[in-house]
């Protein structure tokens, strides 16, 4: 039997290593999903309930597996469901490959059933390579050329392939003119900056005396180096979201996250810094940094498209981070710097953790939110992977969750889509089926698509060594960070017909499934029904009826921000009696000495 264009598409996608693809099926790639047939299922094909879950789960994948995420969608309505997951792939600098159908060529132009113009839908969020294969022989080089940009640029690409042509003969390129041959594979390659670079580099930073490091996801492959560089230097180290798992928080010296999901030894640490070397980063929140003209700065970043940005950077090293930190360091002097600055920031760190175990242990109506993730966090096993939603549970996974070494955790940081937490744990339960992963939800997003994706964790469960998913729902039914963001910076009070959402029983569906469910409706079951989900012998849905009126307070409010809230409760808001008493109350807490409850 002849090798059809879809039999050497998956053909190409084994010997690239790719191991599951996330998709949905219909007729726009019937001719592939035939060759999966044919070949035994291999790349996997994984079934989501929705084309924009598998977009989510081949970008859960690739965060947490460090390999290429592959998703599948039919032409038409299938392709546009997946834009929203490529776009959080594009922002956050994730490699994925979308394949996806189109009507057949003699269609195309006739305004046909389900033709979309896609290379100009998908122009924009696969920019650095999309292309429509038209012909068998553009295999396999469009097909190599998008699984190298991914890898090479860290984003999106897409390969638009016809239904008719999938089921053509598949013939190679030949030795002819205007045909183009490709080969497999990639070598991996290091980028550094020049030595006449570094030294200007050591300049700066040997002429502080309070340094402040800043570190993003792209320092992870250089946790040594951020910590002998930070001890050396004795400086003081922030974290943006996505590098919250880059260097353990239990450093002293680690501050935690920065920006309005921040901590406040971070904000400290931004405030009172003379000096601020940036790794892996373009946290975009420029009025977290140091204050113009107050502290000299150094950046460095693997990507020259994304440097010199967010702060005025005396020096910017375009490099990949460890080895552009391992030529750096020699060049770097402890002399004449005392330890006063990071004794300062170790205290201000030492202050904070206990004011936020303080706000967790405050009474709420019924839970405290800050407590169901605070109960968590000592018996997170040390290979857990944590994946958050966004909402007002980002803030509670920013400033509660303890990363350890081995522990692995991520969000959208950067489109701050919701719905991808569910998703993103499918990915990483795929990319990782020996460890436990927990996902941490808002009931706005669970409702909004985890509720769905349940299924697809229940039709897995099997797949995984491991069977530990931990879902976790905050249901306060409140769309919750949108109704504060109102507040904060609106003035308004909350819109309930917005901002409402219907009580939905999560544990109960899990249970309809055959999964584990577990509702807990009282702060002292908390700890318990953590235990139980942990102890499950698979997938669990668990969810804690949480108070709306705790707020997540920013680390530095400030006075438009204060008078706008007061300006929301004075409208009337609906919750202004618990929104008040609990907003004081988890203030307060900053300016206790004392470690008791309240």
């Amino acid at each position: 039997m002849s090798t059809k264009v879809a039999d050497h598409v998956l053909e190409r996608l084994r010997a690239w290593g790719v191991e599951q693809v996330f998709g949905y099926p219909g007729d726009g790639i019937n001719g592939l999903l035939a060759a999966w047939g044919r070949a035994e299922d291999r790349p996997r094909f994984i079934q989501s309930r929705h084309e924009e879950m598998s977009a989510f789960e081949a970008v859960g994948y690739a965060k947490f597996g460090g390999r290429l995420g592959v998703c599948a969608a039919t032409s038409g309505p299938g392709a546009i469901h997946l834009l929203n997951g490529l776009y959080d792939a594009k922002l956050d600098h994730v490699p994925v490959l979308a394949i996806v159908g189109q009507t057949n060529r003699t269609a195309m132009g006739g305004s046909y059933q389900q033709e979309v113009d896609l290379h100009t839908l998908y122009k924009d969020v696969a920019s650095e390579f999309v292309e429509t294969v038209t012909v068998p022989e553009q295999l396999p080089n469009v097909l190599d050329r998008a699984i190298r940009t991914a890898y090479a640029r860290r984003c999106p690409t897409a390969l638009i392939i016809p239904a008719d042509v999938q089921e053509l003969d598949y013939s190679a390129p030949t030795h002819d003119f205007k045909m183009v041959p490709s080969s497999l594979g990639m070598s991996d390659y290091t980028a550094v900056p020049t030595d006449e670079a570094l030294r200007r580099a050591a300049d700066v930073i040997n002429a502080g005396d309070k340094v402040a490091v800043l570190v993003g996801q792209g320092a992870a492959g250089a946790v040594a180096e951020v910590r002998e560089i930070a001890e050396l230097l004795g400086a003081g180290v922030a974290k943006a979201l996505l590098g919250k798992d880059v260097l353990s928080d239990e450093l002293p010296y680690v501050t935690g996250p920065i920006g309005l999901l921040g901590s406040r030894p971070s904000y400290e640490l931004m405030r009172d810094c003379d000096t601020l070397l940036t790794i892996g980063s373009s946290f975009p929140y420029t009025q977290f940094m140091p204050e113009f003209g107050k502290a000299r700065g150094v950046q460095i970043d693997i990507d020259p498209h994304m440097i010199g940005m967010r702060y005025p950077y005396e020096v910017n090293l375009v490099g990949d981070a460890r080895a552009t930190l391992r030529r750096l360091i020699p060049l770097l002097t402890a002399d004449g710097r005392g330890r006063e600055w990071q004794d300062t920031v170790c205290a201000n760190v030492k202050r904070w953790h206990e004011t936020m175990e303080r706000r967790a242990g405050l009474s709420a109506d019924p839970i405290n939110p800050e407590h169901v993730a605070r109960a968590l966090d000592p018996l997170l096993p040390d290979n857990a992977i944590l994946t958050s939603d966004s909402g007002s549970v980002a803030n509670w996974y920013a400033r509660h969750i303890t990363m350890r070494p081995g522990m692995r955790g991520s969000l959208s940081g950067t489109l701050a889509t919701m719905g991808p937490g569910v998703p993103y744990a499918i990915g990483a339960k795929f990319a990782h089926p020996d460890r436990p992963v927990f996902a941490l939800v808002g009931d706005g997003a669970m409702q909004m698509n985890g509720l769905a994706e349940m299924i697809t964790a229940a039709k897995y469960r099997d797949r995984w060594s491991d069977p530990r998913l931990v879902v976790a729902v905050w249901n306060n039914q409140d769309l919750n960070q949108v109704t504060w963001e109102m507040r904060a910076m609106e003035g308004a009070p909350s819109f309930l017909p917005s901002q409402s959402i219907p009580d939905v029983r999560y544990a109960e569906f899990a249970r309809s499934l055959g999964l584990t469910g577990i509702r807990v409706e009282k702060p002292e079951e908390v700890e318990a029904g953590w235990r139980d989900a942990l102890a499950a012998d698979g997938p669990v849905v668990i969810e804690f009826l949480t108070d709306p009126a705790v707020p997540p307070i920013p680390p530095h409010a400030d006075w438009e921000q204060m008078e706008a809230t007061a300006a929301s409760i004075l409208k009337g808001d609906a919750d202004r009696g618990s929104m008040i008493k609990q907003g004081l109350k988890a203030k307060v807490q900053e300016f206790l000495p004392g470690r008791e409850k309240r």
